[in-house]
């Protein structure tokens, strides 16, 4: 996309050497050419007037304009009365190169999952709010400021996690991170610091993103068994690891619950190993027809590291988290932040905490349980009837299902084949540590596709998750209009 400048004249590095021999026309044809060709000058840029450019560059006016008028004549540039100069169309192709392509494949329907809606995105709401935090915003808090983020923000978030997540909160134990991914790394990396060599994870899970923390912090990561009371605490201390990552509200991808036993044994694992548990508490904040479960940290705020985002409740590109830390990890938590870049941006820290004091923040969510609580339906009344065979675990809480494939189908195919007919599906199989592909299951997210795209994409590929022939998912009727 080109520059569009209000009025000052656009910059452009160019340089001309009056000790090269070559007269100064041919240089600066040959320099704007080059800008071109390579794509540093786009189609449609502005380029600086002839009177600018020759002023920056110490020639005449005149020189400048015969250049312009040179590159004019072969179509690198373009004039109209009364507008700049610009780059003409097509001049920065190169003949003979295809040229990139930035745009996905449309699709009917796509059950990415980890996505909410982003179309829903409150833009009023967050203009409101980061509006309201610049007017109030004092001429110190421009400042890097603490590390750990703005005290105005880490209050809030103290108030709204005891409320909401039950959780033991302190301003001071709350080390606010750009999303999930900085403060697991922040976690791992900590802890490494402090002798912890094992990282145990659940599997299924996410191998990949806890993989390559645990490998950037120079740890070894294991996996372990989640079955349907979530981890096997007894498989988790046979790996001698000392720290754990888990989902315990919402098991990511299974969607089952920490069983209240397993709770209270995975506890007392961290005490006797003296070990940490790094809590995922990814989104918590949506559940359908169960009671809420509380934030582990609430029960071991001395032995759980709380992760938390507004990734799934607003939207990713926020890249806005939090961690509740225990006291002693507080220092040295806050230091590697500080040593990784800075600290977060405090107005958008700001903004945040004047969405969830306006009570802006709760209103978008309960907007959004309905939203989701209607596309879980659509996603259930589909699969009811194109393909009553799969059965659908994991709807509880959350904005993803697991559907369970016949015997005999196999994943790849399903996701492979669903794609020619622009339909996005993903097989559990990359949630696994092993990636294997048996039990077949597909991983439905529904967080940012309609309800129509629900009902028309799971229409479109029902015989694969059957395995039947499209002629047998379709039935009679069907086969009869293909005809």
């Amino acid at each position: 996309m080109p520059l569009e400048w209000s009025s000052s004249p656009p910059e452009l590095l160019l340089v001309v050497d009056r000790g090269s021999g070559l007269p100064l026309r041919a240089q600066l044809e040959h320099g704007l050419r080059d800008a071109i060709r390579t794509r540093r000058l786009d189609v449609g840029e502005r380029l600086p007037s002839s009177r600018e450019l020759a002023r920056t560059l110490g020639l005449s006016r005149g020189l400048v304009q015969d250049c312009y008028a040179q590159l004019q004549s072969e179509g690198y540039l373009v004039t109209r009365p009364g507008s700049a100069t610009r780059v003409a169309a097509g001049a920065a192709q190169t003949p003979g190169l295809p040229q990139p392509r930035n745009e996905a494949p449309r699709l009917v329907a796509d059950f990415r999952w980890g996505v909410p809606d982003l179309g829903t995105f409150p833009v009023r709401d967050w203009l409101w709010a980061t509006r309201e935090a610049a007017r109030a915003m004092p001429t110190a808090a421009f400042d890097y400021g603490d590390p750990r983020g703005s005290a105005v923000l880490r209050e809030v978030l103290a108030g709204y996690l005891r409320r909401v997540r039950a959780a033991v909160a302190a301003p001071g134990h709350i080390v606010v991170c750009n999303g999930y991914a900085q403060g697991l790394g922040l976690a791992l990396g900590v802890l490494a610091d402090a002798g912890v060599r094992t990282v145990a994870f659940e599997d299924p899970g996410s191998p990949a993103t806890i993989g390559g923390a645990a490998a950037a912090a120079g740890l070894r990561a294991v996996p372990v068994p989640v079955d349907e009371r979530g981890i096997d605490v007894d498989r988790l201390a046979a790996t001698g690891a000392r720290a754990v990552v888990v989902t315990p509200a919402h098991q990511w991808p299974t969607g089952v619950a920490l069983a209240p036993e397993r709770r209270l044994a995975l506890i007392e694992w961290a005490r006797g190993r003296d070990g940490v548990i790094i809590e995922d508490d990814y989104d918590a904040e949506f559940r359908y027809d169960r009671e809420p479960v509380g934030a582990l940290q609430g029960l071991a705020p001395d032995r759980v590291v709380s992760l938390g985002t507004v990734s799934k409740s607003l939207a990713p590109a926020l890249r806005i988290g939090w961690m509740v830390c225990p006291p002693e990890l507080v220092e040295p938590l806050t230091a590697r932040k500080y040593r990784s870049d800075r600290g977060t941006p405090t107005l958008d820290q700001l903004a945040l905490a004047g969405l969830i004091e306006s009570g802006r923040f709760d209103r978008h969510l309960r907007r959004m349980r309905a939203t989701y609580a209607s596309r879980r339906t659509a996603l259930l009344a589909a699969l009811a009837e194109h393909a009553p065979e799969v059965p659908v675990t994991g709807l509880a809480a959350g904005f993803h299902a697991v559907a369970h494939l016949p015997v005999g189908v196999d994943e790849h195919h399903v996701v492979a084949a669903a794609h020619t007919r622009s339909v996005g599906l993903y097989g559990m199989s990359t949630c696994r540590a092993s990636r294997a592909d048996g039990p077949a299951q597909l991983v439905l997210g529904f967080g940012n596709v309609g309800v129509r795209a629900i009902t028309d994409g799971i229409a479109a590929v029902s015989d694969l998750l059957t395995g039947r022939s499209r002629a047998e998912a379709g039935g009679p009727c069907e086969e009869a209009r293909r005809r």
